[in-house]
């Protein structure tokens, strides 16, 4: 065997080739692209006849650098950047660090502990393509949250009247709309209820519309405090601005989530996602994507489960012990996962009934949905290994063995 570390930057990479013994038998710096890669390849070939040979560490565990690494045949190993700074450390107490230096602690991690770390997963272009697709989708909607926000702001800062209308609601419809047409409080007070509805049913709304209107004109001809003319000209411009951002990214979040769903739909292991109680389309497909669907990836369900962030760790020294939630975790899947505990106490009686043991032993809200969450993994790891769909009956048996 031999042992490649691969220091990844945006424009080049560093790398070190090691022998068994620990002899460095290369070094240098490649571009990043095909003639790069093609050093790369050319530096192992002097060492190594098989990519079978081959085992490769670096800081990354997708792009097309791993890509095209996983499909020449190396053992490519993820590594934590944090446990490269540790492993640093082993060796150096100066503080001194340098890519080609990080590089060879990168080949001797998978030289010396790579029965410690984890392989990067042979997961499905299909699986691959909905991790992509899911979090771009789940991207937008922060992104659209946080121009929500901008906007909520603005309205606070002259247009009060706005928010007591819609409140906490500014990414619907009717408030687009109404925005839209009226972005100061002078606008809004002359709307007449006509008007409004006629700005609401060009915004989609079908239903209650005289009585939404009636609702909304009262709301923007209430007393409020003003702002001067000039500022509240600046203001509305503002928020027409905004306006037309949120409603581009509304329309992007839908023709994404149809792809993600139409992408999700087509996985042989959909159906046993969408059999468990709170996944649906959207959170199943993250939930697939982030745990992938390489059969070999987790050895058993304490596996995916330590992968998933919810099982939680000890930490134990002579008379004490804390046992705590993980802190290193994929944050993409430990979100996903708290969203299907959430949903699945709706539609799930032992799922609800496991909910409710927990926390008459007091434990708090977020504690129990992540101990529910971390139960529902387990539930899944078996599904998908028995290639089954979910039963209420078998996962969740009497109350006392559902709560151990």
């Amino acid at each position: 065997m031999v042992y490649l570390g691969i220091d990844w930057a945006e424009a080049h990479h560093d790398l070190c080739l090691l022998s068994e013994t620990g002899t460095v038998l290369g070094r240098g710096r490649v571009s990043d692209g095909v003639e790069g890669v093609a050093r790369l390849h050319e530096m192992v070939a002097e060492h190594a006849s098989d990519p079978g040979e081959v085992a490769v560490g670096i800081e990354l565990d997708r792009g097309l650098l791993v890509g095209t690494l996983l499909a020449s045949g190396y053992e490519v190993y993820a590594i934590n950047p944090l446990s490269v700074d540790r492993y640093r450390d082993r060796h150096r107490v100066s503080g001194a660090k340098s890519d080609a230096g990080d590089a060879k602690v990168l080949a001797d991690i998978v030289r010396t502990d790579r029965h410690n770390h984890r392989q990067v997963a042979g997961d499905s272009e299909a699986a691959e393509a909905i991790k992509v697709l899911a979090r771009a989708h789940k991207d937008l909607i922060w992104s659209r949250q946080r121009q929500a926000n901008r906007l909520r702001n603005l309205l606070r800062e002259y247009y009060p009247a706005a928010l007591a209308c819609f409140g906490s609601d500014l990414t619907s419809r009717d408030a687009l709309s109404v925005l839209e047409r009226a972005p100061s409080p002078g606008q809004g007070r002359r709307l007449t209820v006509a008007q409004i509805s006629a700005v609401l049913r060009r915004g989609g709304r079908e239903r209650n519309l005289a009585r939404r209107a009636q609702e909304i004109s009262k709301a923007l001809r209430s007393p409020q405090l003003e702002a001067p003319p000039t500022l509240a000209a600046a203001y509305a411009a503002s928020v027409r601005a905004l306006v037309a951002v949120l409603r581009e990214i509304a329309a992007q979040v839908e023709q994404l989530q149809r792809e993600l769903e139409r992408s999700f739909r087509s996985h042989p292991d959909a159906e046993i996602y969408l059999s468990l109680p709170g996944l649906g389309d959207v959170l199943g497909a993250r939930a697939l994507g982030e745990f992938g669907d390489d059969r070999t990836r987790y050895a058993d369900p304490r596996s995916r489960k330590a992968y998933a962030g919810t099982a939680p760790i000890t930490k134990a020294s002579g008379t004490k012990r804390v046992v705590a939630a993980r802190f290193a975790r994929n944050a993409h899947l430990v979100d996903a996962c708290h969203l299907w505990a959430f949903a699945a106490l709706s539609r799930s009686p032992g799922a609800r009934r496991y909910y409710d043991v927990l926390r008459a032993r007091g434990k708090t809200h977020n504690q129990a949905l992540r101990q529910l969450g971390n139960r529902l993994v387990g539930i899944l790891h078996v599904c998908v290994e028995r290639r089954q769909l979910y039963s209420e009956e078998v996962a969740w048996p009497e109350l006392e063995e559902a709560a151990a």
